[in-house]
Order: C-alpha cells, then structure tokens, then sequence
C-alpha cells in the first residue's frame, strides 16, 4: 500500500536515513557564523537548559550544567532549514534522522516550550512568519473526507498496536491517578453519559465517532438507541463489525457520512473529538445541526482539544504531515457554534492534565512496539509518530493545548440538576 510522494508519512513512507551517514562528513567544517546564528536562536527561545552539537562532533558553547537533552544537527542543511522554517523543519528532519536526540523527547520540547514562555509570556506572543504565511486544508465537504482519510484510514492494526482495548483514540479520564487506560476510557465514556443524562430509550446522536466505542457502550450501559456518523471508511468498517459482534446492532447505527448530513431528531447529541477536524469557518454549520437535531430538552456535549488563546493555524508540521485540516480552537472562538442559537452553556469542564496523562499511556504502548511499526510503516513513519505523540504530551504539559467539554440546552430549559452531583456520584457536591 503505496502513498504518493507529497504524503511521506503515511504508510509505506519509511526510509533509512541512517544509510547517508558516509555523506554527512562531508557537510564540511563548522563555520564561527554558523556557531553564532545556533546561540542567537537558542537566545531567542529563551535559552532553555538543552545542549546543540552541530555536525563536527563539538557542542555549541556554552554548554548549560546538566541539560535536559542533547540535539544533535548532523549537517549544515538542517541549520539552514531550521533557520527558515523551524516549525516545520524540525519535524521534518528529526523524522528523517538529521536530528538526533539524546534524552527523553517528551522533556526537551517541554522544556523549549517553558523557556519560550517565559522569554515571550504565557499568552505565546504573536505566530511567527511562517505560520501566518501557511494555511491549513479546508474542511469542506470533499476537504473533510481526504483530511480524515489521511490521519484515521492508516489501517486499523496500526491504532490496534497502542490505544486500549476498545479503539478510544481521544482524551480518557482517570478518576484515580493509578486508573489504567482501559479503565480510564470506560470512565470518559461514563463521565460523557453522565454530562448528556441520557436514560434507557433515549435518541443519541453521534457526530464523528471514531471506532464507534461511546455509540457501543451508550448502548450496551445505558440502553440507549445511537446513530453515528464518521466518514472514515475503516473506522466505519471497524465499529459495524464490533457492534454485530457484541449483539448491538439492533441499537447502534453507524452511518458513512458527514456531520452536516444529520437527519431525526434526539434527546442528546455527542461529538467527542471531532471539533478539531471542523474547522472555524464550519461551525455556525455545527451549530445548525445541534440546533435542528434537539428536542427541546435535549443535551448537546462537545468535547475538544482547544487552546487558551486564538493563535492561528496549527503547528504547520503536524497540520501536513499528521493531522491535515487540525485546528485547536479557543473557547472565544467555539461561541459560534451555540451564540447564533442562542443555546445555554450548562457545563465547562477543561481536561488538560487527563489528556496528558492518556497520551503517555499511547507513547508507552506506541514505544513497546516501536520495532513492529518499523518493520511494516519504515523508519520515518515511526520516527515522526514518536515525535507526534511526544510533542503532544509537551503541549498539554505546559498549557499550550487545553482539553474542552461543554454541555449545551435549549434556553428555556429548566429540567436541569440543582447541583454538579450528578456528574461526579458519590463524591461531595
């Protein structure tokens, strides 16, 4: 299964980097220029504890006292694109092998971040050049199919290999910080449940359901009858033959379609981690769906990776080679969904630390079978999956990502609980 040149990490993207190492003597010797421009960027960053050795061996000085991790440039090309382009570039070549790192991943771009803040401030100043020059994918109707083709349809053995037993591939919930994954995605799907109160017999509705694991258990837990839609093919293909498999499919409908195709009418909505893949330009769109699906008691949950602040597009790295189409939106800008609809905001709960903590366990799992993705995806695909997930730690680590539910109702609601008890059983108001 081959992908063209313009995807090279998508499957069948691998290569040896390490096979060119002959040619990287010949990059030629460091000049002091070059010496200068490393420290002015390292500068820039807000001189975090991190030590830089260039392509002769020799560190850049001076070297901080016990460093978080060593990064290694092993020619002058990556300089240079570093330079012009670093948010994309250092993806790109630490996928190829042109940087090394020695130390643990997650800590270095954490500890990059942490400097940049404190050099910048907390609100992450303004988006640099290259990324109020680049625009993410669309998400239109046919931008939305090949955006989620590109990241959810890598096959279903690869996602198999590192998230939990049900396919969960969006923020857990660990009611006890020694909760396991499986466990910890059993508890977000509840915690869903609970937000939605959804009864026995109740409509649901699901835009964008992953592997179909919360239409699954909103109908084997709380009886309820759901309609899914996603339009990834293997996803699809993946949660029909779940549901056949464990007898839920009387009560569970996937359908192969996109969200704004949404027909009937329900007692709740649900859309968990697919916000991301909306795109601001699309959510009055979002909104009129919600807004035509609801009875008039109704519940809408959103659950989304978010961030503090509009800071623009995506890492542009991530936008084009992992997540096409991927935006991150701030609260202020998730007022377009309900504000035209007038809907009441019931619930904001932010998850961060959660989300934190549920892509260790992946990088965990992803790492205990990092030789099995090499074998079958190539080395580079690996490589820029390990840097993918790691850098995703960092950003929840440090605030620059943020994890949003909301709970929407009709205005003229008042069927709604005294208190958030409901929420969190058995535990104080």
């Amino acid at each position: 299964m081959k992908r063209e040149e313009s995807e090279p990490l998508q499957l069948g993207g691998g290569g040896e980097p390490r096979r060119a190492d002959k040619a990287i003597g010949m990059a030629g010797h460091v000049l002091a220029p070059e010496r200068w421009l490393v420290g002015k960027v390292m500068e820039a960053l807000g001189s975090p504890p991190v030590a830089v050795e260039l392509w002769d061996g020799r560190p850049v000085e001076p070297v901080p006292e016990d460093p978080v991790a060593r990064v290694r440039l092993r020619d002058r090309g990556v300089l240079y694109r570093l330079l012009r382009n670093p948010d994309l570039h250092f993806g790109d070549d630490y996928a190829r092998g042109r940087i090394e790192v020695a130390g643990d991943l997650t800590e270095l771009i954490a500890t990059v971040d942490w400097a940049r803040q404190r050099r910048h401030g907390y609100g992450g100043g303004r988006p640099g050049v290259t990324a109020r020059l680049y625009r993410a994918r669309r998400n239109t109707l046919s931008g939305s199919q090949e955006n989620i083709h590109h990241h959810y349809d890598l096959g279903n053995d690869f996602y198999r290999l590192w998230l939990d037993e049900d396919m969960v591939y969006t923020c857990a919930y660990f009611p006890h910080p020694e909760t396991d994954l499986e466990g910890a995605q059993r508890a977000k799907m509840d915690h869903v449940a609970r937000k939605v109160r959804v009864a026995e017999g109740d409509r649901v509705v699901e835009a964008g359901c992953g592997w179909g694991s919360l239409a699954r258990h909103l109908a084997r837990e709380y009886g309820c009858r759901v309609r899914a839609f996603n339009i990834s093919s293997e996803q699809i293909a993946y949660a029909r033959e779940r549901a056949k498999a464990e007898g839920l499919d009387d009560r569970v409908e996937f359908i192969q379609d996109d969200y704004r195709n949404v027909t009937g009418t329900y007692d709740a909505f649900v859309s968990v981690g697919m916000l991301e893949h909306v795109g601001t330009d699309h959510y009055r769109d979002l909104g009129e769906v919600i807004d035509r699906c609801l009875t008039d008691h109704g519940r809408a949950l959103i659950h989304s990776i978010g961030r503090n602040r509009p800071v623009g597009p995506m890492n542009p790295w991530i936008e084009r080679r992992i997540f096409p189409g991927a935006y991150p939106p701030a609260l202020s800008e998730m007022t377009e969904i309900f504000e035209p609809f007038a809907f009441s905001i019931q619930d904001v709960e932010n998850l961060r630390l959660h989300y934190e903590r549920t892509l260790q366990h992946w990088l965990e799992r992803f790492d205990h079978h990092a030789e099995e993705v090499r074998q079958r995806f190539g080395e580079r695909f690996e490589r820029a999956w390990r840097l993918y997930l790691a850098g995703s730690i960092a950003a929840f680590r440090t605030g620059s990502l943020q994890l949003f539910q909301l709970v929407l109702t009709r205005p003229t609601d008042n069927q709604l609980p005294w208190t958030r008890e409901y929420m969190y059983p058995g535990t104080a108001a």
